[in-house]
């Protein structure tokens, strides 16, 4: 199933066509294609060059690393994303690595990484859906992540599905058309308060 974005300028298609679903097909993702995902993100810009981000990824095909990680997320979640074959925690590096330094950056630059992974896997024929739904602090434990880190999202990657796997209220929000705010609700020009024409 797709879901493009009906947009008001034109954007490119990989823009448009990525959503965040939540029916997933069961099939395995290749190892090849997974390091594709995390290409994609390797190249995504930070500041000062600093690549804050790191990922935590596990496959179903390692069942004991995969519970690990979904055991993380909230009740909610686990209702659709236990048919994944692919769950990723991204994580971020709070302090630049020359000087100790907080990088107030690094939550950005791990989204930015994020994004291109969850582009690539649009173009790829993947789909993914991003979740603040999980336990950081049992994260944080259960996953070994040092101090100094930062959990950030959970994501699921995995083919597309069919929405008649979900339960009925979670299947009406999936085949619900898609919505944001206008632009002119959140750009302002050249002050804040005076929305751009």
């Amino acid at each position: 199933m797709e879901k493009p974005a009906h947009t008001q300028f034109p954007i490119h298609e990989l823009v448009a066509r990525r959503w965040s679903p939540r029916a997933f097909d069961e099939r395995p993702i290749g190892l090849d294609l997974l390091r594709t995902l995390f290409e994609a993100a390797r190249w995504a810009p930070s500041s000062n060059n600093e690549q804050p981000w790191r990922f935590v990824v596990a496959s179903k095909e390692n069942e004991t690393d995969w519970n690990r990680l979904f055991d993380c997320l909230t009740e909610g979640n686990r209702r659709w994303a236990f048919r994944a074959p692919v769950l990723i925690l991204s994580v971020a590096s709070i302090n630049f690595e020359d000087d100790g330094k907080p990088n107030r950056h690094a939550f950005h630059d791990t989204g930015l990484a994020a994004e291109n992974l969850v582009l690539q896997a649009t173009a790829s024929g993947l789909v993914a859906h991003q979740m603040a739904g999980f336990d950081v602090e049992k994260a944080r434990v259960d996953l070994k992540i040092p101090s100094g880190y930062e959990p950030v999202a959970m994501i699921v990657i995995g083919y597309p599905g069919d929405p008649a796997v979900l339960p009925e209220r979670l299947r009406e929000r999936e085949l619900r058309p898609r919505s944001r705010r206008p632009i002119q609700a959140w750009t302002f020009l050249g002050q804040w308060g005076n929305p751009i024409a």
